[in-house]
């Protein structure tokens, strides 16, 4: 049975609302884009630490300039509980030696899962050593990835590093439609694949097959 990770958060926030709580929250953020509508939701219930930790993302300029738009929409949004922002260490060998074996697997796949873990790994166990409530990832704001899996992951990692996953699917109730408006909105750098250059060798020969 598919699980509606988007009502078993709803239900958190209200216990929380209704016990007058205000959890803390180490969120692992891919982007701003995908996080503009997952801070301006959460940032309403939770207190938020922003997680930017992302060493898939090549080249370093691309990286760099991900950070700072990261940067900028914390200091320009408004918020009910205004987010901290954290980076965490740039060290692309780390995903390449994730990735080994798995260059040739199609986006969407096996290497895309690792890369989630790897990531949501990382915020889980800074998570459990600063005493979080919760952890979560915007990653499942995009329609692209896979919510069930990442969840999965989430809850995996949970039980592990002994910190509470927060359940999610961000996409839903409009939030990529929201999310896009958002990065209208603030002007946001939008990039057009994923961050990897496994991902942007793929979308480069997809924009080549479109102009045949």
């Amino acid at each position: 049975m598919n699980r509606n990770y988007q009502k078993e958060l709803e239900k958190i926030i209200e216990k929380n609302k209704a016990e007058n709580k205000v959890p803390s929250l180490f969120l692992h953020s891919c982007c701003a884009p995908c996080s503009s509508y997952v801070l301006e939701y959460l940032s309403q219930y939770f207190e938020i630490t922003d997680f930017f930790y992302n060493p898939n993302i090549s080249p370093k300029e691309e990286y760099e300039k991900r950070t700072e738009e990261m940067k900028r929409l914390i200091e320009e949004m408004p918020f009910v509980h205004k987010p901290k922002f954290v980076e965490g260490e740039y060290c692309p060998e780390d995903f390449f030696k994730m990735a080994k074996g798995l260059e040739d697997v199609p986006e969407g796949g096996e290497r895309c899962f690792q890369c989630f873990r790897m990531r949501m790994e990382e915020a889980a166990r800074l998570a459990a050593e600063g005493g979080y409530d919760y952890f979560t990832t915007t990653l499942t704001i995009s329609p692209l990835k896979n919510a069930q899996k990442i969840n999965e992951i989430g809850e995996e990692l949970a039980e592990i590093y002994d910190v509470k996953h927060l359940p999610s699917d961000f996409k839903k109730k409009n939030g990529y439609k929201r999310s896009t408006e958002l990065s209208k909105e603030y002007q946001l750098y939008r990039q057009d694949y994923c961050g990897c250059v496994f991902s942007k060798k793929e979308r480069e020969e997809q924009k080549k097959k479109s102009c045949i």
